[in-house]
Parts: C-alpha cells; structure tokens; sequence
C-alpha cells in the first residue's frame, strides 16, 4: 500500500531532522578527537613514563629497563597488544598493570600493596598511569593479539565471560548492559560493542586513554573501576583477578583490532 504524496512528505520531514541530528553528533565528537589527536596530551603521559622507565628508583636503586613484560626483559614494543597474558615466573595471567606492580616489587624493591591501596592519579599510581601511556604507545598501529596457549590464559577468558555478562546491584547491571548491544549510547558518548570479535578499536584497543573530561591519564584498571562504580558495585581492587579476567575477555575479542591507545576519551 503506497502513502498518499502529503503524508509523505510528512514522514520525511519528521524523520530527517533526527538522522541528521544523530549523524551530527557522532560526526561531532569524531572531528572533535581528530583536532585533539594532533596534539593529544597522551604524548606528555608518554614522555613522563618513559623517563619513569629508564630512572633508578626504590630500595633496591634500579630502573624498570630489565621489566619482562612478556616478550623478553626490557623488550617494550609489540608488549601491550598481547596483555593480559600468562608468566611463568609469577604462575599468573598478568595485565600491564599488574605486571608493573610485579617489577616494581622485584627490581626495585617498592611495595605493590602499598601502590595497589594509593588513589588513582596520586603518587606511585600517577606513575603507573605515565608507564602503560608509553608501553601502550609502543605498541601503536599494530594488531591486539592476545594468546590463549595456556590453559589459564583459556580460563580466565571464560571467567571474565562471566563477570562481563554479571548482572547485580542496586541497578541490575552488567557490562553488557552498556557494551553489548548496537546503537547505546551515554549522553552524546557512543558505546563500543566489546564482545565481538574482531573487536572494536575504539573499546578495549583505546585503553589507556587520555580523559578530557578530567584532564587526566586513565589506566584499564581504572576505567574497569569507574564501570563498578557507575554499575553501584564494590570496589574491585586494583590488579584483582576480575579485573585482569575482563582485561582478558575483551582483549581476545579484539583480536585484529589496532591498537590506538593511548587514545583521547571524552
């Protein structure tokens, strides 16, 4: 059955508007990081840890230059798109973060407990922000390919599935409530689908990111820890196992998804 020519008419100027209203705000925000990414503040981050990297310092008077960070000690480059992976020496799956915490504890002889207690952005955890801003960016424009060899590896993958999918708290929410489903969006903030694969380069291959919106370096861990505080769930501590089996679930989903991190987030 065809519409009458005035009716339309009329659908299409009801309907326009909002396409082009909703093709203007994504377009938006993309120009918007397009002009940031020439200067992107990351590169200050980045500096910041790699002269944290090369620098003696803690109890034992070392630098972190001889850190494996899975591809050999002091071997930087192509590291992170392959985090979170299994180490032997710890007999874990360690993300980046908690991998640093392991050499900053065995090398230069700091205390992990006391980084993983200390605030977001604040001392040892500033400093931790600045290193995964360049170990991320040494790894710029190649392909995220975690391994999935080892049986822990395999395990931690199914229980970051679960924790993904995990609905509780007082909002009944999950991460898939907001990163599950096509077309969601958070104000004028689009939400990447992170449980496809290849993934999405904008998701889990953006991470660590510089925040616009508080002017600050945010880590995985700390973006993980945002997501429980928003879903109205404990804190999950830094460097927990939920936090790296996450890493691991949406790390392997972007499989062939390039890396951009650290990227600009609103």
């Amino acid at each position: 059955m065809k519409l009458p020519k005035v009716l339309l008419a009329i659908s299409c100027a009801l309907t326009l508007p909002m396409a082009q209203a909703q093709k203007s705000a994504a377009d938006g925000i993309a120009e918007y990081r397009a002009l940031l990414a020439d200067g992107n503040p990351a590169e200050l981050f980045e500096a910041k840890g790699e002269g944290i990297w090369k620098t003696k310092r803690g109890p034992k008077n070392a630098s972190l230059e001889a850190c494996d960070l899975g591809k050999g000690p002091g071997v930087v480059k192509g590291a992170f798109v392959e985090l979170p992976r299994w180490f032997k020496d710890t007999q874990r799956v360690q993300d980046m973060e908690s991998r640093l915490l392991t050499c900053m504890e065995t090398l230069q002889g700091l205390d992990p407990v006391a980084i993983a207690k200390t605030p977001f952005g604040r001392g040892e955890q500033a400093n931790m922000e600045a290193l995964a801003a360049w170990i991320s960016a040494e790894s710029r424009g190649m392909k995220m390919s975690l391994p999935q060899g080892h049986a822990d590896e395999r395990r931690m993958y199914e229980l970051g599935k679960r924790a993904f999918f995990y609905r509780g708290g007082p909002m009944d929410f999950s991460c898939a409530s907001c990163h599950g489903e096509e077309g969601k969006r958070i104000r004028l903030q689009d939400l990447p689908i992170l449980t496809k694969n290849p993934g999405d380069g904008v998701g889990f291959a953006a991470w660590p990111a510089y925040r616009v919106s508080s002017g600050e370096m945010w880590s995985m861990q700390r973006r993980l820890t945002d997501c429980f505080r928003q879903q109205r769930f404990p804190y999950p501590g830094f460097a927990s196992d939920v936090t790296i089996a996450l890493g691991v679930y949406m790390g392997v989903n972007a499989k062939g998804a390039e890396s951009v991190a650290p990227a600009i987030k609103r």
